[in-house]
């Protein structure tokens, strides 16, 4: 946030966070705030058995800025957010944190689904959004001077829209003009991260550069996930510390942490321990620690060490939270 570093400082990394965020869906926006959060409804919350538009919000500066210096205090160095159009991007906000914690924060760029950006969107053409984007990396994001470092989360659905295929389309054209990577939220169907890793392969972007978030939601056999890697696409397990199997975004059963561990286990077995990176993607109140949650301090505090009990090396616990990190963020 505060200008270019050098790529050997970057440190232990997270590389899908919010910390200033607006995640409400469009139909929530206008609705009451819900009850205050509390350690009596922490689960109903967290279970979606109560409607609490205020647990997908934050706009705290102060709050995130106590969060992050924990995730310092265990070990963590860089952050990367990735709260771009359509989830309410602050900037300047961004750089305020990192002056007072000392953390690197990565700012991403772009647009996130469909229903979630300006209807005035709906006209615009692909290089309108390549125009923009690449602007939001050499000149400075969202009305500012404060420059992204990577592009994302570029959002998808399913199914998949025109709008957001045209926003891909202009984020692949901003990649190859800056040399920034793509990180791509897909929507919530199996066959969509291979459906996005082949387009993007057929628009002449960068597979190698290009990461699929949210794969611990979407992909849950080893054969579906082989391919998906095959293809050269960075794959991302970034919904570490949710350990509940339940899943109210839609029927699926999630994996727990161990079950993470296993399918980067199986993709590191496949030679792919360079195309993985994780994070916690904390983007409800609920999941901060002062509100009862683990915080972006759980994959130091705990992940790391299950790690090192499930039989992960030094070296590929080094390669997924520095080395791919420290590659993807690097401009080429």
């Amino acid at each position: 946030m505060t200008g270019l570093v050098n790529p050997e400082s970057i440190g232990l990394t997270l590389m899908h966070e919010h910390l200033i965020w607006d995640a409400r869906p469009s139909d929530w926006r206008a609705s009451e705030p819900g009850p205050e959060i509390q350690l009596c409804n922490c689960f109903r919350i967290n279970y979606a058995r109560l409607k609490v538009p205020r647990n997908f919000v934050c706009r705290s500066i102060e709050i995130v800025s106590q969060e992050v210096v924990k995730m310092i205090e265990a070990g963590g160095r860089t952050l990367v957010e990735l709260s771009c159009g359509g989830l309410a991007p602050d900037p300047k906000g961004l750089m305020q944190i990192a002056q007072k914690t000392g953390a690197q924060i990565v700012m991403g760029c772009g647009y996130y689904q469909d229903s979630y950006q300006d209807r005035a969107n709906e006209s615009r053409s692909i290089d309108s959004f390549a125009e923009e984007i690449t602007s939001q990396i050499v000149e400075g994001a969202w009305g500012t001077d404060v420059r992204a470092g990577i592009i994302g989360e570029i959002g998808c659905q399913v199914p998949w829209t025109a709008l957001e295929r045209r926003v891909l389309q202009g984020a692949l054209i901003a990649q190859a003009e800056t040399g920034a990577s793509v990180n791509i939220h897909p929507g919530r169907h199996e066959d969509q991260p291979q459906q996005i890793a082949e387009f993007v392969v057929g628009n002449g972007g960068r597979i190698d550069r290009t990461i699929l978030s949210h794969i611990d939601r979407t992909i849950f056999d080893v054969d579906r996930l082989l391919r998906l890697a095959d293809t050269g696409c960075v794959i991302e397990f970034d919904l570490f510390g949710q350990e509940q199997g339940y899943y109210p975004w839609a029927n699926i059963e999630p994996p727990n942490d161990a079950g993470r561990l296993r399918l980067i286990r199986a993709l590191i077995k496949r030679g792919h321990l360079d195309r993985v990176v994780i994070s916690h993607d904390i983007c409800q109140l609920t999941r901060l620690t002062c509100y009862g949650g683990h915080g972006y301090v759980h994959i130091y505090e705990n992940v790391i060490p299950l790690m090192r009990e499930r039989g992960f090396s030094e070296r590929e616990i080094d390669a997924i939270l520095v080395d791919n990190p420290k590659r993807l963020l690097t401009f080429v």
